[in-house]
């Protein structure tokens, strides 16, 4: 056998190494995404059991919705008319420095039970 031949012999069993280990690799990925693809679609059919139990209960909800939807203009046009009658002016409520306690400066214990001094 001429070295030619040789080494075309180990080109083509390296070639065949080469793609029995990459065939390998892409197996063992695409079993990882099988198992992950499995667990999908448990949880889509349990999203799917859970949605049918609340199906039902859908269309009182959506007549309740109808129902608010249509009563919103006229909650808005009441409201509109509270607000045309006030004459809030702010400036009026303003007091001069700042509010004080009737009875003087409120002493509290929290701060001594956490062991800080309040002096």
């Amino acid at each position: 056998m001429s070295s030619l031949a040789l080494w075309s012999v180990i080109d083509v069993v390296l070639l065949i190494a080469g793609l029995a280990i990459y065939l390998f690799i892409v197996g063992t990925q695409l079993k990882k995404v099988a198992a992950d693809l499995e667990e999908s679609a448990d949880l889509v059919w349990q999203i799917q059991k859970d949605a049918e139990a609340i199906e039902p209960g859908l269309t009182s909800i959506n007549t309740t919705g109808r129902v608010v939807a249509g009563a919103l203009p006229l909650l808005y046009g009441m409201g509109e008319g509270i607000v045309v009658g006030a004459t809030f002016n702010h400036d009026e409520h303003v007091s001069e420095g700042v509010a004080r306690p009737a009875m003087g400066v409120r002493r509290t214990r929290l701060m001594e039970a956490v062991g800080a001094d309040v002096d």
